[in-house]
């Protein structure tokens, strides 16, 4: 017989079994082994040796029919025998099993017979049981039958093998395993010698042991050995690879096919899961019984076909393999079986986002579970900062539904995310598509509500008020719908350069005369008072605590909140202002398209400057560049000036493409904080020039209170460096007047530093001590460093350089603290001239930390959480992580578990 790779001992057996049989001692011998191990090839090497030997062979190849007549393949492997033995042939009756036998004992008088039955497990029940019985009276004639069996374990239970039911002396079972990688790295080196040893491995595992496939790979591949080995068969085309891989999966049968394409779907889609719960994943997705597919996949990893990686996850032997698996497969049948992996992960109680990402790989699976894992999932990638991933999964979700309301919902929501963090066009588009959904008069406000501030935002003012009339027009007959769009349009015109006054107070009142939220309404008319100097700090607080007290709406709640945030950190309320913005914030995912958004933001940011995390904010800044904004970052440009970032300063105000007539408050931020980083530069005319183009349009817009922007202690500040002393006292004097009407530490503390700094002699001493002091009670320790240094230069030049040193040391402790690169720049420049070159301490460690940060440390020291933090000093959890942040900088450290030993440093070293 001829050389077959590694099939010597089976070939040795067929020899033994041939002599054997000539000597009058027949016997069974079963071939089993998996598709393309060989099985056809030995038993056409038994059949020629057979035939050089003297037998009479007799062949049949079985194939799977549907249903084929009972003795079919006895009828294939014995017809033309048995027609000539009969005394008459009638070719027209069917003979039975006792004739077919009694033919073929017959010619073994002529000759010994070889029977040669290829994939005999696909004859047919009776046959099967002829042949079984032929075998058991074969011991002692000349009769050798061999036959293939297909033992690759199929999902469905195989018939039985041949020989189960006969005793070892009259049957020979015999298994044909993969090739081994050596012998299989010969045959490749054999058609590529010069391959490189890698190329080797990959052919080596994507023939899997296979002789079939290898055969077949290296027909597509021998001669390019220089090329990587492909992943996906279509580089093979037409390929003999890709043929021999779907032969046999033909060959495996409908249900173990179906397998083994669902298994190559399942390496696509990234599902890394050791083999018992891959398994069960297969088994649902196709219907099979898990027991049985968990042994298919223990058998296919034992034929090298697929393997286990480093992880416990079974994949494909090879890419080509898994990707020539797939075939032609239709797309709808991988993305259904995506699909089903999505709801066994569900029902599994995996993470919400991994089911999202993998519905991600599927079509529509119009399930109502699907539609809620996806939105689950775009809540929480949203909440984790990961808008991108939200976009993904909402965009996957309007696949999932035809309602209305929920789509009216989703685009919304995606409208939301992807102008503010994708594509700026396409939100605003799918804002407009969800308009034109049906949707309850709550959804239509709130989504007006989110077009009509992007259309702002882009400096689309009057097609956002005529889109927001026409809504409120629409919603005329569900009034608290209606007026939460008429409050929005009164906020979003307020942000133009129009001139304004009792004409928008009018507006204002009207808007609020018949209002079913008459909270928000009021707390509205409280903030256009305060912006106006009409009432004092105390007042304004007194009537929004009352206002925050009372019962709201979700619509009008958001107004209520900016209103009362805006109000309280305006009236130094630092705590509470950052308490209700929180809380605005956190209360509807729409917030981050609305007005009142938009002012809890501001409100947060300026907490942010006060209190000097100026990291933090350009870290929000960085995370906030909204696509369709011309929001130039007026507080990212106060935090680099802070820090005393001058160069990317400059740079942020050259591309912040200014609109003249996009919103005036941030607009007037902007020209302020220029003023600013003018001022640090020494450009003196510059820094007034701003400042005054600050304060032209704050006027304009009926913001005459000074605890918007102080430009006028600015501007008056650039005119006495100019000389021009008297129009310097003259804009200090009209602040302080404006302040005292709002009488608030900050307000009145910096006017009065202005004041006292233009007037001369006794009497700016005077004042400058009195603006130290007032000061003192402020939460903006800018105000109080700047202070400190104009009082003490002022005592400087008096003679009381003892006193002046003081002031300047106690500005140097407040400038450090707070980390203004800026101000600790002025400080250390008049410590010089008194004498002193560098602050007498560089104020980090424990005198470094203010009361509320020593507090906070302490709590977090003990254990508490920030969370448990934030309730129990009544403060925001921004706050805590603020504090924390400051605390860990000033004491050296690197985090919350080295808190304790700092601590314990501070009490034993006071």
């Amino acid at each position: 017989m001829g050389h077959l790779l590694e099939r010597d001992d089976a070939l040795a057996l067929l020899a033994s079994e041939i002599r054997r049989t000539a000597g009058g001692h027949g016997r069974l011998v079963v071939l089993r082994g998996a598709s393309g191990t060989g099985r056809s090839a030995l038993l056409e090497a038994a059949i020629e040796h057979a035939k050089d030997s003297g037998f009479r062979v007799l062949s049949v190849r079985c194939s799977p029919e549907e249903t084929p007549p009972p003795l079919s393949t006895v009828s294939h492997l014995m017809g033309s025998v048995t027609m000539s033995h009969r005394a008459e042939p009638d070719r027209t009756e069917q003979p039975d099993g006792a004739e077919f036998r009694q033919a073929l004992h017959a010619i073994t008088d002529e000759s010994p017979v070889l029977l040669a039955v290829d994939d005999v497990q696909f004859a047919d029940p009776a046959s099967r049981s002829w042949l079984t019985e032929t075998v058991r009276r074969i011991d002692s004639a000349r009769i050798l039958l061999v036959v293939t069996e297909r033992s690759q374990y199929d999902i469905p239970l195989p018939p039985p093998s041949l020989n189960r039911a006969l005793p070892a002396s009259v049957a020979i079972a015999h298994t044909l395993s993969p090739l081994t990688a050596s012998a299989a790295s010969a045959l490749v080196r054999a058609a590529a010698p010069t391959a490189a040893a890698t190329w080797v491995a990959d052919c080596v595992r994507a023939g899997a042991g296979n002789p079939l496939l290898l055969q077949a790979l290296l027909e597509d591949v021998g001669a390019e050995s220089s090329s990587p080995l492909p992943e996906m068969s279509a580089a093979l085309y037409p390929g003999s690879y890709p043929a021999a891989v779907g032969w046999w999966l033909n060959s495996a049968g409908a249900v173990t096919r179906q397998v083994a394409r669902a298994l190559a779907v399942a390496e696509y889609d990234g599902l890394r899961e050791p083999a018992g719960e891959l398994a069960r994943f297969l088994a649902a997705a196709c219907g099979t019984d898990p027991a049985r597919t968990l042994g298919w996949l223990t058998a296919m990893r034992r034929l090298r076909m697929v393997r286990e990686g480093e992880d416990g996850s079974v994949r494909y032997a090879h890419p080509l393999l898994r990707d020539a698996v797939l075939g032609d497969w239709p797309s709808e049948r991988r993305e259904a079986v995506s699909g089903s992996f999505a709801d066994t992960m569900l029902r599994r109680g995996d993470h919400v986002e991994a089911v999202a990402r993998q519905l991600l790989r599927s079509g529509p699976v119009r399930q109502g579970w699907a539609l809620r894992a996806l939105e689950d999932a775009a809540s929480t990638a949203t909440g984790g900062d990961r808008p991108e991933d939200a976009i993904r999964y909402l965009r996957r979700a309007l696949t999932e539904t035809d309602s209305d309301t929920a789509r009216h919902r989703l685009l919304k929501e995606l409208g939301i995310l992807e102008y503010r963090h994708g594509n700026a066009s396409a939100g605003l588009q799918q804002l407009h598509e969800a308009l034109l959904v049906t949707a309850a008069p709550q959804d239509r406000a709130r989504t007006a509500i989110a077009l009509g501030t992007a259309l702002t935002e882009r400096g689309e003012i009057q097609d956002a008020v005529d889109l927001l009339r026409e809504t409120k027009r629409e919603l005329g007959t569900h009034p608290a719908a209606a007026w939460s769009v008429q409050a929005a349009t009164l906020l979003l015109t307020d942000r133009d350069q129009s001139p304004r006054g009792a004409g928008h107070r009018k507006m204002l009142k009207d808007a609020m005369r018949d209002c079913v939220a008459p909270s928000a309404g009021r707390a509205l008319l409280v903030r256009h008072a305060a912006l106006a100097g009409e009432i004092t700090a105390q007042k304004a607080m007194t009537q929004m605590r009352a206002l925050l007290g009372e019962p709201t709406d979700d619509l009008s709640e958001p107004f209520l909140l900016s209103a009362a945030a805006t109000v309280a950190l305006w009236a130094d309320e630092l705590d509470e202002a950052d308490c209700l913005a929180e809380r605005g914030l956190a209360t509807s995912s729409w917030m981050r398209l609305h007005p009142a958004g938009q002012a809890l933001h501001a409100v947060r940011a300026e907490i942010a400057l006060i209190r000097g995390d100026y990291k933090g904010l350009l870290a929000d800044h960085a995370q906030d560049r909204r696509p369709g904004s011309s929001a130039p970052g007026s507080f990212a440009l106060q935090a680099l000036t802070e820090l005393g970032c001058f160069e990317e300063a400059r740079r942020l105000v050259q591309d912040g493409d200014l609109d003249p007539g996009g919103d005036v408050w941030e607009l007037s931020r902007f020209r302020y904080a220029s003023g600013v980083l003018r001022a640090a530069q020494g450009d003196v005319s510059g820094a007034l020039h701003d400042f005054l183009d600050c304060g032209r349009r704050l006027s304009a817009a009926a913001g005459m209170s000074p605890f918007l922007l102080p430009w006028r202690t600015a501007a008056a500040m650039c005119r006495l460096a100019r000389g021009d002393r008297s129009a310097a006292l003259a804009l200090a004097r009209e602040e302080l007047r404006l302040a005292r009407a709002w009488n608030t530490p900050r307000s009145v503390g910096r006017a009065l530093h202005a004041v006292a700094v233009a007037t001369a002699g006794r009497d700016g001493l005077e004042l400058g001590a009195e603006a130290v002091r007032i000061l003192r009670q402020s939460p903006d320790t800018r105000d109080l460093i700047s202070a400190l240094l104009s009082h003490g230069r002022q005592l400087a030049a008096s003679g009381r350089r003892t006193q002046a040193r003081e002031h300047y040391q106690e500005a140097a402790r407040h400038a450090e603290r707070l980390g203004s690169v800026r101000l600790r720049t002025d400080v250390e420049r008049d410590l010089r001239t008194v004498g002193v070159r560098r602050p007498s301490a560089s104020f980090t460690g424990s005198e470094s930390l203010t009361g509320s940060e020593r507090r906070v440390a302490e709590l977090a020291a003990r254990g508490h959480t920030n969370t448990e933090i934030s309730h129990l000093l009544q403060v925001t959890r921004r706050t805590v992580e603020s504090h924390l942040t400051r605390s860990y900088s000033k004491l050296g450290i690197n985090g919350r578990a080295e808190l304790r030993t700092a601590l314990r440093g501070m009490e034993e070293n006071p």
